[in-house]
């Protein structure tokens, strides 16, 4: 399995948990500290801790050292990549839809009787 493969396999597997979708969308909005991030959930610290370490598994964030801080920081570049993968398999899909409506409509040309005009010409 290639780099990227890997990548995103550990990037899905890190967001299957509702726990670490919350924890990444609250940090879209803003950094924050490991506690920080702890103070709206009932768990511990160290529970929280560990989803984050998953997170950093996963390369969704980075943390950094910031006086007695340390921060924890979302990554954009794995989102980027499962993007480009998502909508790959978004345009392939809307190609198939346009395909089969393209399909359907001649069908249903098809299948329209022809009029023939049984009007006297004279």
């Amino acid at each position: 399995m290639d780099d990227s493969t890997e990548r995103l396999n550990r990037a899905f597997a890190a967001l299957a948990d509702p726990t670490r979708r919350d924890l990444v969308a609250r940090l879209a909005r803003e950094d924050a500290t490991v506690g920080e991030l702890a103070e709206p959930y009932d768990m511990s610290l160290q529970a929280v801790s560990k989803h984050v370490k998953v997170l950093e598994e996963a390369g969704l964030v980075t943390r950094s050292k910031d006086a007695q801080r340390r921060p924890v920081h979302l990554d954009a570049e794995v989102f980027d990549l499962m993007t480009k993968w998502i909508e790959r398999y978004r345009r392939e899909a809307e190609e198939r839809y346009r395909r089969l409506d393209a399909l359907l409509a001649r069908m249903a040309d098809d299948e329209q009787p022809t009029h023939t005009d049984t009007r006297d010409a004279s």
